[in-house]
């Protein structure tokens, strides 16, 4: 939980001291903005290449390695004489992050008591959510109070810190038998795994389309200065953390239903949201309860992939993480088109819409899951 946090802040960090790195190192606000571009770019080529490429090694001395690795693009951040070694530095940072977030969730279900693989998966995310309204603002100040550097050091040491304590905790374990590259492969011609990433996909692109656009919907539809925006994503992560725990436990009681019940719920409060954000009060209630229910599906979507998985789960989830890279690149191009075309309002409207598209997958996955159930074991239901 901790490396996870210290990964995260050091994703989401680089918007509060973008401006500064721009000026620093004489390069534009849009060049500078291209840091982001290469963290996401390392995460979405380095999930499934770096995963598939360690698959045969122990877990343990892999899990220390990804930590390292990231300790070192972080340090190099730090101490970058220039613009094109910071790009490279914060590539190398993305580099293992969807390997990492792969290997401790299979391991974290894996060794999770029958019944409790979602909310043990909801206490690593725990993480994400402490990072996001924690780890940026703090980030964000030492930046402002002591240069930008400081801020990638202030990550990298703090992930030493969190290392040793993964050194002392982390299971010993032999190498994981794995077949053929090919055969691994095969885990993604089973229907169920496909399902399972085009939920996270479809799934989480509505909100954080929403989350991405959160500055000009908050000031633009709702009324709001830009000295608010923090107080605002405090709410938002107050329900973060709030719905991360809840909704482990509903997906440990009844994975699928509590899923596509979520989705549900979601799809309905982001179309509220055409109708009430216009109103700063119901607008702060909106955004808290959105902050509930995008990370309550998290733990449930998580836990989906590696129970349908089962025959090279690490992969799975790791490519898994970069189709959530891939999604919220195309939530940036979209809600961009959405406020230069109807306007910024019209983003809780295409939002419902792509959840209904998640909820929809959620309910097929659900039927074929009782389908499964209900065909005697001489008669096994098709998996491809």
């Amino acid at each position: 939980m901790l490396v996870v946090f210290g990964l995260t802040t050091g994703e989401f960090v680089i918007a509060g001291i973008l401006p500064d790195v721009a000026r620093d190192l004489s390069v534009s606000i849009p060049e500078a903005g291209l840091l982001v571009t290469a963290y996401a770019i390392g995460m979405i080529a380095g999930g499934p290449v770096i995963t598939t490429l360690t698959a045969r090694l122990p877990r343990r001395p892999l899990v220390i390695g990804l930590i390292t690795t990231s300790i070192a693009g972080n340090a190099a951040s730090a101490v970058a004489p220039s613009y094109p070694v910071l790009l490279a530095g914060r590539f190398i940072a993305g580099l293992v992050v969807a390997t990492f977030f792969a290997v401790a969730i299979a391991t974290a279900v894996s060794a999770a008591a029958e019944g409790k693989q979602a909310s043990t998966v909801a206490r690593l995310t725990l993480g994400m959510n402490l990072g996001m309204i924690a780890g940026t603002p703090l980030g964000t100040f030492v930046g402002q109070h002591f240069g930008w550097r400081a801020t990638f050091a202030a990550i990298a040491v703090f992930t030493v810190v969190a290392l040793t304590l993964v050194l002392r905790s982390f299971p010993a374990a032999p190498a994981p038998v794995v077949g053929s590259l090919l055969g691994e492969l095969r885990v993604f011609a089973s229907r169920d795994v496909v399902l399972a990433i085009a939920l996270t996909a479809a799934g989480n692109l509505g909100v954080v389309t929403v989350f991405s656009f959160l500055a000009p919907l908050a000031t633009d539809v709702s009324g709001f200065s830009g000295a608010a925006l923090p107080m605002l994503l405090l709410v938002y992560g107050a329900g973060a953390v709030i719905g991360n725990f809840l909704g482990g436990r509903l997906a440990d009681r009844a994975l699928m239903p509590s899923l596509a019940g979520l989705l549900a719920v979601l799809a309905g409060v982001l179309a509220a949201g055409w109708v009430i954000s216009t109103h700063p009060v119901p607008a702060v209630v909106l955004w808290f309860a959105l902050g509930v229910l995008a990370f309550a599906i998290i733990p449930g979507m998580q836990t989906r992939v590696v129970t349908t998985a089962q025959a090279a789960p690490t992969l799975a989830v790791a490519v898994n993480a970069s189709g959530f890279q891939l999604a919220a690149a195309f939530a940036g191009w979209l809600g961009g088109r959405l406020i230069d075309g109807p306007g910024p309002r019209s983003i809780y409207l295409a939002a419902a819409a792509l959840t209904v598209a998640g909820l929809l997958i959620a309910l097929y996955s659900l039927r074929r899951d009782r389908r499964t159930a209900a065909t005697p074991a001489s008669q096994p239901a098709a998996s491809h």
